[in-house]
């Protein structure tokens, strides 16, 4: 079976976690959900079913150092919604939350990884913006923006998510 560590940060598809979650497992794959700490909180009423949905804890924050981890290892790690701040943050391998200390420290492990994500029009043209992509491509992370994956919005206007494409992608680098 496939261990699929989910990523998520704080944008609005996230709420959409769970049903992207069933989706994973009906495909055979085991799901690790690991949250941004405000993605967590927008999830605050929900952790406790998405850890039983999963069953695995839903975690946001580092272990103590010497703790045993609590996730089997990762055969695959799929990022989405990929916000501004976390796409940058890992690709300038700024550690504070837990789900980008994975990540970089991933890339070195060479732990397959995908990324969506989810920024309107206006971010995307912050000249970091594409600087950080293209870290991440450098890295080997699937980044899946722009034709084939996700494409920027007008701030404000709300469209599906491709979460289909993400797990298509995830199962298939796995």
């Amino acid at each position: 079976m496939t261990t699929l560590y989910l990523f998520a940060s704080a944008a609005p598809p996230v709420f959409d976690i769970a049903r992207v979650i069933e989706d994973a497992q009906a495909r055979g794959v085991d799901v690790c959900l690991g949250l941004t700490p405000t993605a967590a909180e927008w999830l605050a009423d929900s952790l406790d079913d998405l850890a039983d949905l999963t069953g695995h804890p839903v975690r946001s924050r580092y272990k103590q150092p010497g703790s045993p981890d609590v996730w089997p290892p990762a055969d695959v790690i799929a990022f989405a919604p990929l916000t501004f701040n976390s796409a940058n943050s890992w690709a300038l391998g700024l550690t504070s939350s837990f789900v980008v200390g994975v990540v970089a420290e991933g890339v070195g492990k060479g732990i397959p990884m995908v990324a969506m994500p989810c920024v309107n029009a206006a971010y995307a043209r912050h000249v970091q913006w594409e600087r950080s992509l293209a870290e991440l491509r450098g890295m080997g992370v699937r980044v899946l923006y722009g034709d084939g994956g996700f494409q920027p919005n007008s701030p404000g206007e709300k469209r599906p998510f491709p979460w289909t494409v993400l797990l298509d992608t995830a199962v298939e680098r796995a």
